[in-house]
């Protein structure tokens, strides 16, 4: 069985370079709603496999630049780790500290991120379980945090990646076979 697990397009959104976590927490929703800039190009060949995307618009978007109008399958299992401001704040801090302190309570499981490291596991050995018993080629589009869990526990099932690295470039992929 061989895998093509891809992150999605770049996101046309510029993130605010310092917010307050109100102004953070409106950012993320404005970057899941955000469309993705055109693709350049495909260098992944499909022969009738399952795509599956993340219920997000940017995995969708994605896949149809890449694969043209075709019957994916969507599934929140892929969607992206829920980012959330770390603490209330009026004042301005910087977009670093929002995001390395949200990965960390995620990291952590604190009660203020919507999702902590034990369910973002769960969703992805659940993805996981999912593939294998279909034992079907496929391309999963999903996003940059999930795709480190996401390749990790495929690791764990006896997946052979391609390659890891510390950060994936928008329209990235990894090929895991087993």
């Amino acid at each position: 069985m061989r895998a093509i697990v891809m992150r999605h397009g770049k996101v046309d959104f510029q993130w605010k370079k310092w917010s307050t976590s109100e102004q953070f927490n409106k950012d993320c929703q404005m970057y899941d709603e955000a469309p993705i800039c055109p693709l350049l190009s495909n260098d992944i060949q499909i022969d009738s496999q399952d795509i599956y995307i993340s219920t997000l618009q940017r995995s969708r978007d994605t896949a149809k630049q890449l694969f043209g109008e075709r019957d994916f399958i969507s599934t929140k299992l892929l969607d992206e780790v829920p980012l959330c401001a770390s603490v209330i704040s009026n004042k301005k801090l910087p977009l670093i500290f929002w995001n390395i302190s949200a990965r960390l309570q995620w990291l952590f499981h604190i009660h203020s991120q919507k999702e902590g490291r034990k369910e973002t596991v769960y969703r992805a050995e659940q993805f996981i379980n999912m593939i294998a018993e279909k034992g079907k080629d496929c391309i999963i589009v999903t996003h940059g945090f999930f795709l480190h869990t996401l390749l990790s526990q495929m690791k764990q099932h006896a997946f052979k990646l391609s390659h890891t690295k510390l950060s994936y470039s928008n329209g990235e992929f990894v090929i895991a076979e087993r």
